[in-house]
């Protein structure tokens, strides 16, 4: 499958600023050193527990946050991305280097061509009531990017916006109505609309459904498949609901404080999860059925801090598994057979 998006050792730190003169005094590690590839039309899903860089990652990739370093590519040529590689392994030709980067990462992208980009490149938040503005109307919420990009105004403007309503479930006569005046799911639907107007080829959807109603989720998730298949689209899933993920993703990748420690298809990660954090989490998913019991691990201590994280595997203070090794040195996120990846010394069987 073609690459679309590709994270390349991405970073994003906040600095912990102290005293009076703010100086920098550590940094929370969100996203520490992430290498991950989106091809084009995949639907993929990013998991774990709340705090581990999730929404981070996903905002980095989109560049609403500034990475610290690493690189981020959209669309980039496969020979272009090694040739980058290949410069800064060697350290020379960094007139070279430099203007390959302006050209194709989008990590060191001034504003005005992040603005050029971010055409393609879209978000849809977690809470849509929020991240609806209450004083405008539906028409200028769904209208606003394309005035913003300078891309249509009046009439053109209008129906266009009513061909996005009428695309996400909703009609003309919605237009003038402000966003109170909606159900969670129909505003869910006016910021899919509004994420749709510029039409992007990457959406990052920042757990969409977690705010609604389980039959109300079940029509948002069928109505994304839809769009997907008939706009041609590339979805970065955040979510907590492993069963969802399992469902609906073509790849899910597991993140622990600002780590991938695991990435695969669907089935391999849910049937036979190989690290052990993977499979404390897929234990974790309740079953709908009563008569059926799952075994549960509960993992000891607490998720550690992003700005003081533990040496070697980040994981190991909490697992039954670890060993010296896991503990002096970080395992590679590298392939455990097929495109099956693992960032664990001692993998599960």
């Amino acid at each position: 499958m073609q690459a679309l998006v590709e994270a390349r050792n991405l970073k994003t730190h906040f600095p912990i600023l102290k005293g009076l003169l703010r100086r920098p005094a550590g940094a929370v590690k969100a996203v520490d050193g992430i290498n991950l590839t989106i091809g084009r039309g995949q639907w993929m899903g990013l998991v774990g527990e709340s705090g581990c860089g999730k929404t981070t990652l996903g905002k980095t990739l989109l560049r609403l946050l500034q990475p610290t370093s690493g690189h981020i590519y959209l669309e980039a040529p496969h020979h272009i991305i090694e040739q980058i590689d290949s410069l800064e392994e060697l350290a020379t030709d960094s007139g070279r280097l430099k203007a390959l980067r302006r050209e194709y990462d989008l990590a060191v992208y001034p504003g005005r061509k992040i603005k050029a980009m971010r055409r393609k490149m879209q978000l849809v938040h977690q809470d849509p009531y929020t991240s609806l503005n209450p004083r405008m109307t539906v028409k200028d919420i769904v209208a606003e990017p394309l005035t913003v990009h300078r891309l249509m105004r009046g009439r053109q403007a209008k129906e266009r916006v009513v061909e996005l309503l009428n695309m996400v479930g909703l009609s003309e006569q919605h237009l003038q109505r402000y966003p109170h005046e909606f159900s969670g799911g129909q505003r869910q639907r006016i910021a899919i609309a509004r994420a749709l107007a510029t039409g992007p080829i990457f959406i990052v959807l920042d757990e969409p459904t977690s705010a609604l109603d389980v039959s109300v989720q079940a029509q948002i998730l069928n109505l994304m498949k839809q769009l997907k298949a008939e706009q041609q689209l590339t979805y970065l899933y955040i979510t907590h609901n492993l069963a969802v993920a399992e469902s609906v993703c073509d790849r899910i990748a597991v993140m622990y404080v600002g780590k991938l420690v695991e990435l695969g298809e669907p089935l391999e990660i849910f049937q036979a999860p190989k690290h052990p954090y993977t499979r404390a989490l897929v234990l974790s998913t309740p079953i709908p059925d009563p008569k059926r019991k799952r075994a549960r691990i509960i993992l000891p201590g607490e998720v550690p801090s992003p700005a003081n994280p533990p040496s070697g595997c980040r994981f190991h203070p909490r697992c039954d598994r670890a060993t010296q090794e896991c503990h002096d040195i970080e395992p590679p996120l590298e392939s455990k057979g097929g495109q099956r990846l693992v960032a664990c010394w001692h993998p599960l069987d």
